[in-house]
């Protein structure tokens, strides 16, 4: 188990994880990110929903007479 700094905790697969209803969320790869920061919108997966969106800067205006 790896936990990222701003992210989710990355664990070797495959991963079995009981969740507060007591269902048993699965995932059979070998490499699962595990959501830390309850913004994703497949918990307990993590989405990538952590990383901080910026907007790209607008163009200078062209400002020729």
């Amino acid at each position: 188990m790896r936990v990222e700094p701003q992210g989710p905790v990355l664990i070797e697969g495959p991963v079995e994880i009981v969740l507060d209803d007591g269902t048993i969320a699965r995932s059979d790869r070998f490499m699962v990110a595990v959501c830390t920061c309850r913004r994703s919108r497949t918990p307990p997966w993590c989405d990538t929903s952590h990383r901080r969106r910026e907007r790209p800067a607008a163009p200078p205006e062209d400002r020729t007479p």
